[in-house]
């Protein structure tokens, strides 16, 4: 069977497709499948079937060839136009076309006019758009845990827009920043990837900067041990861009581990801690030993005793008084990560001497001292008998603003107390 091409001008629609010769992470092999099931989309509302459609792309010069394929029938006996051509037709084309040949004819997009252009290009636009959500998506599904760096594109109140090296949009939300971050468009920050979402096939890729596992990275990369197995991350606890503590463990009895994170003088966590807006890193030593765990995790503050009930993952750990607020730390930041790194919840209490007679608070006294001298004494800090009985007599007449004879039935009150 014969088959004649017929060799009318392409239309070349250059404009139509140039923006998707360059498509960013699609491959040349997609893109041209991409296109040429467009144009068959197209063709086939345009002719009502695309089977004898021959599309040929050339994404380089930005054109293409439309050929439709119809079989010679006998005058009169064409049923399917889009698949036949009456022999007088054909003749038309070449004068030696025969029944049962194919013709084959160049299809003038051009001729459909500008709504069937419009529909290609919304087809292409979509297909292409599809392509890059899985492409990015693709990219982004085995990286979370990952750090990356990307350009601060554009900041709202609620969260920032980064694009990494292939323009890709990843989003960085309030929650995930650290509270003193502070953005400015074009600057390169460094995130861990925290989510991949795939929601409708709209990937969404979400950053963090205050996951524990952002930390975790970033100790990774500066401590050579660490990525070679020699010491272990075995917890982390983070306030971030306030204070954090990290427990590591060797598996080499010859290395600090505490040691080695820190570096000397602090020269492996001084780029980290600068990263994270100066949050403190505190490392100690990890132990199966849940008491010293516990312990170690209220350093600098230093335990008496600690009573555990392991069923209730509960902890009653007991101080010297002066070492209480330092278990507790600034705005209770120190027992708060103890409490998140070791998994259990921490009580603290004073140490109470039981050789020592028991302290009493000043509203105990309020039958025979007035209300308004307790207020006076508890607002320069003194707030039980033995605390004004040990202060300087000067600091209750000055700062106390009391008179002397006042100050001396305060005093002749709380001593009579304990004798």
């Amino acid at each position: 069977m014969a088959t004649k091409k017929m060799t009318n001008e392409a239309p070349n629609l250059i404009e139509t497709f140039r923006e998707f010769k360059e498509t960013k992470s699609i491959d040349r092999t997609t893109l041209v499948s991409v296109l040429e099931e467009s144009f068959r989309n197209v063709l086939a509302k345009i002719y009502g079937s695309d089977e004898n459609i021959d599309v040929i792309v050339n994404p380089d010069k930005g054109d293409f060839e439309i050929y439709r394929n119809r079989i010679v029938v006998a005058d009169g006996e064409v049923q399917d136009e889009n698949k036949e051509i009456s022999l007088s037709d054909a003749q038309k084309i070449e004068p030696d076309y025969e029944e049962g040949e194919e013709v084959t004819e160049r299809v003038d997009f051009n001729k459909f006019g500008r709504r069937a252009i419009l529909v290609l290009r919304q087809t292409l636009a979509s297909k292409i758009l599809e392509l890059e959500h899985d492409a990015l998506y693709q990219k982004y599904k085995d990286r979370v845990g990952e750090v990356i760096s990307g350009e601060v594109y554009q900041m709202w109140k609620r969260e920032v827009l980064v694009v990494d090296d292939e323009n890709n949009e990843l989003i960085l939300p309030k929650s995930e920043q650290i509270p003193s971050d502070n953005y400015r468009k074009g600057e390169t920050i460094r995130a861990i990837v925290h989510e991949v979402k795939n929601d409708n096939n709209n990937p969404k890729i979400i950053l963090s900067r205050t996951s524990p596992l952002f930390l975790q990275r970033l100790l990774e990369a500066e401590v050579p041990e660490i990525g070679d197995g020699l010491i272990s991350i075995r917890g982390i606890a983070r306030m971030p861009g306030e204070r954090a503590k990290v427990a590591v463990e060797s598996y080499d009895d010859r290395i600090d581990p505490v040691g080695a994170c820190v570096g000397v003088k602090g020269s492996r966590v001084h780029g980290i801690v600068r990263e994270l807006c100066n949050e403190n890193i505190d490392v100690i030593n990890y132990t199966q030993n849940i008491k010293l765990y516990i312990q170690r995790a209220l350093s600098p503050a230093v335990v008496s005793s600690i009573s555990i009930n392991e069923e209730e993952k509960k902890a009653e750990v007991y101080l010297q008084p002066e070492q209480v607020s330092l278990a507790i730390g600034k705005s209770g930041l120190n027992i708060k990560l103890a409490s998140m790194l070791t998994g259990f919840t921490i009580d603290v209490f004073r140490e109470v001497d039981e050789t020592e007679e028991e302290d009493v608070n000043l509203e105990e006294f309020e039958d025979e001292i007035e209300p308004w001298i307790i207020e006076s004494i508890k607002r320069i800090g003194l707030d039980t008998a033995k605390a004004v009985l040990k202060a300087p007599r000067e600091m209750l007449t000055e700062k106390a603003d009391l008179e002397e004879e006042t100050v001396d039935e305060v005093l002749r009150i709380l001593k009579a107390e304990f004798e």
